[in-house]
């Protein structure tokens, strides 16, 4: 953790990557929007690093809070927060893994970078478990992976010189990145092992989704087009999310269920 919390707090702007990756921005907000309903609701968004969902969020007038591991993340979404004439209901600084001190009951949870960064499953399955004991029952739970396919797409994207096929195909095999690999620690999951994974809790799922699909290894080009050509190239994108012969093209998956809680514990 003390790894990760260093790379997002003196290596890596989290911010401006959804400016890079606006495919990836646009097509979760769509799916935000569509599955988000009610009014002035209660957010706890997980490892949001530095709020781009929750000012999006607390734009619409609901109460997000948000949590990171990164200092600097917390810092950068009170500002971007004033910045865009919003404020969060709580910044705290903490880990995904330590939310017993939490005790409030939420309408909607985002664990949406987490589960990049626990490399392994009980670890991951300790995140899902915190966060769904803090959901209301019949509340949403928004997770987000990196697809092992993704550094495929990402080389596919950029060309640049490939020194052994194996750095890449070994994703395929284990899923793991180590922090000496251009990013930090990280898990790179199977987009089969993602879904059985999250329908293993007590959740009905809504959406499973392939964000970028065939989008992705022309993104910079796409960015590029005029407004008109770029939304119809979303709105392909967007439909073509959940078709399951190309969630494996995509670099983020995206999963969306509803807490359905047989135990009634809450």
């Amino acid at each position: 953790m003390n790894e990760i919390e260093r790379w997002y707090d003196e290596e890596y702007d989290e911010w401006t990557r959804l400016d890079r990756h606006k495919i990836e921005f646009e097509i979760t907000k769509r799916y935000l929007d569509e599955t988000i309903q009610g009014e002035n609701l209660e957010i706890f968004d997980i490892g949001g690093g530095p709020g781009r969902y929750s000012i999006y969020l607390a734009e619409k007038g609901h109460k997000v809070s948000l949590l990171d591991l990164s200092k600097r993340n917390i810092e950068k979404a009170k500002i971007k927060a004033a910045e865009n004439g919003v404020a969060l209901k709580d910044y705290i600084h903490g880990n995904a893994l330590e939310l017993a001190p939490f005790q409030q009951k939420f309408d909607v949870i985002l664990l949406m970078g987490p589960l990049y960064h626990l490399v392994k499953r009980e670890e991951r399955a300790a995140a899902v478990e915190g966060a769904l004991r803090l959901l209301k029952r019949g509340g949403l739970l928004v997770a987000s992976f990196i697809s092992s396919y993704a550094p495929i797409q990402d080389s596919l994207k950029h060309l640049d010189p490939i020194e052994e096929t194996e750095n890449i195909l070994s994703y395929l095999e284990d899923g793991l990145n180590q922090g000496e690999l251009g990013f930090t620690t990280a898990y790179f999951i199977n987009p089969l092992e993602a879904k059985r994974f999250m329908n293993s809790f007590e959740l009905e799922e809504i959406i499973f989704a392939g964000i970028e699909n065939v989008l992705g290894s022309r993104e910079t080009a796409i960015n590029q087009l005029d407004e008109g050509q770029y939304k119809k190239w979303l709105d392909i994108c967007y439909r073509l999310s959940r078709d399951q012969n190309l969630i494996g093209t995509s670099e983020h998956l995206l999963y969306i269920g509803r807490k359905n809680d047989r135990r009634q514990i809450d």
